[in-house]
């Protein structure tokens, strides 16, 4: 009898237990993040649509920073160009997002994307075609020739139509930037009340659903 007394209690703590880890949870469905009518990748991925020329994606880059020292080493994060900004022409978005993926194939995305920004949001300056991120890039230590090559190369034209390809398939979910999709699944939605740590928390949060 006693022994059914003490099973009775556990089977009614169960559901209990349960109650409690939900709402431990901290980021809620539709409130912090909408689930796509998507298949989920098969491996985590954290992606980023952004543009240079916008002012919150600059501001957004430490968060980006923060975001890929804390994933582990099985989440990739894939960082997009968009070219459907009003800031500037289609031409020259597109352009800079070849200047990305030409720093991508070098090896040194981050500290180039960095050099695009500050001469678009510090230095003020104007980027007017591919000519004026070529500079960019020999005045940050890259030589001139191999700029060239690598904007010729198959490689980065290849890359350019992935870029592109990643655009047109997530276009109905992305009406600005940044913006996120992890998982190809989850997208995250940012609220007011929310701290840059908060969005970094999320985003890690979402590349472990599956």
């Amino acid at each position: 009898m006693k022994k059914f007394a003490v099973l009775f209690i556990m089977a009614l703590l169960i559901p209990l237990t349960a109650c409690a880890q939900d709402s431990d949870v901290k980021w809620k469905e539709g409130t912090h993040y909408k689930v796509l009518d998507e298949d989920a990748t098969s491996k985590p991925v954290i992606t980023e649509f952004f543009s240079f020329w916008c002012p919150h994606c600059f501001q957004f880059e430490p968060v980006i920073k923060d975001i890929k020292t804390k994933m582990g080493d099985n989440v990739k994060f894939n960082k997009v160009h968009v070219n459907f900004m009003g800031f500037t022409g289609p031409d020259v978005q597109n352009d800079a997002t070849k200047a990305m993926l030409i720093a991508r194939a070098m090896k040194q995305e981050d500290a180039l994307n960095t050099a695009i920004f500050n001469y678009i949001h510090k230095q003020r300056a104007s980027v007017t075609g591919l000519k004026d991120l070529r500079n960019i890039f020999v005045v940050n230590g890259v030589d001139g020739a191999e700029f060239d090559k690598l904007a010729n190369s198959f490689g980065v034209n290849s890359m350019m139509r992935k870029n592109q390809q990643e655009i047109d398939k997530n276009r109905n979910y992305i009406k600005g930037v940044p913006s996120f999709i992890v998982n190809g699944k989850y997208q995250p939605t940012f609220t007011s009340d929310m701290s840059l740590d908060d969005i970094s928390d999320l985003i890690g949060w979402l590349s472990k659903q599956k």
